[in-house]
């Protein structure tokens, strides 16, 4: 049965037209599926859906949403990012390139809040894996997620007491008060690329938005799996932030605010 699915014309360049008239014809389209932008059920045989496609360095994976949620396009995103989120999409996708999927991969949780330095507030992400993350390459089962932002520019740190350095070519996406993704330079020196981006849009609060224009940039902090975890307080964030710090377990960097 056909499915009311939605092809743009970037993404049938990439696929193919095969794969595509294949996909309309319902060939190798799911019926129900999970959203790869809310998460939640749609059914391709009842409702409109927009066929992502989401393209790493050496892997593709074709994911699905509702067209409410998403148009049909394009995503270029780190390899990275992609193994980290194919546990997560995999479910209701079609692979492109299976031999190159690693499964069970950590995928990338982020946190927003105010973190007070020097007296005043500054709107900051917590990012913690939810699990360790390798190495691209690597066989080991070694946690691999600090050092490789270390790599690009993040700084270590001991203790919050003053406001990271810039991190330059990075910037955190705000769109419309809601937090996008977070993007870096593009290996190629093109448009930068996600390093992270929302399934759906977060919403952050008022006054988080208030700082980070008053501010225009955005602070990062990153921990290994464990570190953190999911505090419900912005007040038990900061103690477990200064854990981390403490521990030798965090790194940072602040970033542009990019958007509204």
């Amino acid at each position: 049965m056909p499915r009311m699915l939605d092809v743009s014309d970037e993404v049938r360049a990439e696929i193919g037209d095969e794969e595509a008239d294949r996909l309309l014809a319902g060939e190798n389209a799911p019926g129900s599926y999970d959203c790869t932008s809310c998460r939640t059920q749609g059914d391709s045989e009842q409702e409109r859906t927009s066929t992502v496609l989401f393209i790493g360095d050496e892997t593709a994976v074709l994911a699905f949403a509702h067209a409410t949620c998403l148009p049909s396009q394009v995503v270029q995103v780190t390899e990275e990012q992609l193994q980290g989120a194919v546990k997560s999409i995999t479910g209701d996708s079609v692979d492109l390139d299976t031999d190159k999927v690693v499964p069970e991969q950590a995928v990338l949780g982020v946190t927003s809040g105010l973190v007070l330095i020097a007296g005043e507030l500054h709107p900051a992400l917590v990012v913690e894996p939810t699990g360790p993350i390798v190495r691209p390459g690597a066989t080991g089962l070694g946690d691999d997620f600090l050092p490789l932002l270390i790599e690009q520019g993040f700084m270590p740190l001991t203790a919050i007491e003053s406001v990271p350095s810039v991190l330059h070519g990075w910037s955190v996406l705000l769109a419309v008060g809601q937090l996008h993704a977070v993007l870096q330079p593009s290996a190629n020196g093109g448009q930068p690329v996600a390093w992270w981006q929302a399934h759906q849009p977060l919403q952050v609060t008022e006054s988080w938005r208030a700082a980070a224009n008053k501010h225009q940039q955005v602070l990062m902090f990153a921990a290994p799996v464990g570190s953190i975890g999911r505090q419900p307080r912005e007040d038990l964030l900061r103690d477990a932030l200064d854990k981390a710090a403490a521990n030798g377990k965090l790194v940072a960097a602040a970033m542009p605010l990019a958007g509204t």
